[in-house]
This record gives structure tokens, sequence and C-alpha cells, in this order.
């Protein structure tokens, strides 16, 4: 796949079924690979959290989701070819676990919801093994991983939020008996049903944010980000870099 690199971070420029398939290629390698699917949110965390722009670099696969992500690009010009919602990403990757026979771990959100996002997925995917499931509510880290590689998933979904999960799958690739890891945010909330995604004419014309808003007014001074990104892309369009 293409490069294409704004902002500090170089994201894998594909279409989903590229980016599907290079995932599962990292699934027959080890150590563990991670996928990171940075947003506006992500892009600007990273350029005042050192530690947090390392973990998005080191990553196998940096897949652009994410509106902002995607027009930032286009300023810049440097488009990304197709924007890869990570959710839609993983519930491609759940798919292609169930016709392999791999197995996958859930990881994150409240207590609960990683079990009832593991119902929903084996409905939608009856012949899909899920190898356990975590909440993301813990301190300690060395038990998670213990239970992790009890389990021994050929693919993991860490939904820890950001820049934590990316940090967490940066700190601990070296040491999981997994093959893949994907960060994922709240996914694992969509999945279970808890917090429902746009409906399908706004993801496909970037309005997610919208609807989130809509439903969630307090999350304004997240969604300020995205016009963020874009003057700092402006910026950096300007000064030639």
């Amino acid at each position: 796949m293409d490069k294409r690199e704004f902002l500090g971070v170089t994201f894998d420029s594909g279409s989903m079924a590229e980016s599907v398939e290079y995932a599962m290629s990292l699934t027959r390698r080890v150590p563990a690979h991670y996928v990171v699917t940075p947003n506006a949110e992500i892009l600007l965390h990273c350029r005042r959290d050192p530690g947090a722009m390392e973990a998005v670099r080191a990553a196998s696969l940096t897949l652009p989701d994410g509106v902002g992500v995607k027009y930032a690009g286009r300023i810049l010009g440097r488009p990304v070819r197709e924007r890869v919602a990570g959710a839609d990403f993983a519930l491609e990757i759940a798919g292609k676990l169930a016709e392999t026979g791999g197995t996958l771990f859930l990881l994150g959100a409240k207590p609960g919801v990683a079990e009832l996002a593991a119902g929903k997925l084996c409905e939608q995917f009856p012949a899909l093994v899920i190898a356990g499931t975590l909440d993301g509510f813990f301190e300690d880290d060395a038990p998670v991983v213990e239970a992790i590689n009890a389990a021994r998933p050929d693919t993991l979904f860490v939904c820890l939020g950001s820049p934590r999960q990316e940090k967490w799958m940066y700190a601990h690739a070296g040491e999981l008996d997994a093959r893949l890891m994907v960060g994922l945010g709240g996914t694992l909330d969509a999945f279970a049903g808890t917090v429902p995604r746009a409906p399908r004419w706004m993801q496909k014309c970037g309005l997610e944010w919208l609807y989130r808003l809509i439903r969630e007014p307090k999350r304004i001074g997240r969604m300020v980000k995205l016009p963020l990104v874009l003057f700092y892309a402006l910026g950096a369009r300007i000064r030639g870099k």
C-alpha cells in the first residue's frame, strides 16, 4: 500500500480490502503487530505527546480513520485513497477470522460491554471463536497480559481509548501471545449496541461526528479539533511542508 505522511504521522493509503488483507498477513508473523486508526483528535494529541506519537509511528499499519484525516490529506496535496473506518475494518477482520478459524479477544469498555459485544459479533459471524473478554477498567497490566496469553488469541481488539490503547499496545507487543492487535477506541460499545453508530448514509458522507454531537452535545470540545487539524494542514501546505 502507498504511504501518505502528514502532521508527523505516516498513513497507509489503500482500500478497505487491501488493508484487511495486509492485516491478516500480520497474523502469520511474530511477535505481535498492531494497527492504529488515528482520527483528527489523535493527530492533535500526538503533536503534544511524544509518547503517543512514538506509539503511533511504531504501528505496523496506520489507517486513515475520520473525515478530518481525509480532508487534511487533500489540503496537503497527499490525499489518502480511501477512508478506512476502524469499526468497519474491525467487522471485516472478525469476518475473516470466522472464515479461517481464527480466534478473537476483546479488551476494553465498561464491565459487561465486551461480553455483550462478543455475543453480537457471534450472531453476525456464527463461526467466530471468541477467545476471551476483559473490560478496560484495570490499573495493573500484568494480570491482563497473563489472561490474554493464556487465551492465545490470533487477534486482539484493544478498546481503551486514545492514547491509552496505542501506548498499551506499544508497551506490550513484545510480550503478548497474540499475532495482531487493533486499537479501536469505543468500537465495542458500537458492537454491543450501547452506543449506536450513525445511519449508514451519514457514515458514507463523513458525518458521523455530527451524529455524535447531536446525541452528545458535551462532545463539542472534542469536535472543534477537526477544524483545528485542517488549520494545521493548511499552515503546513503554505509553508511547503
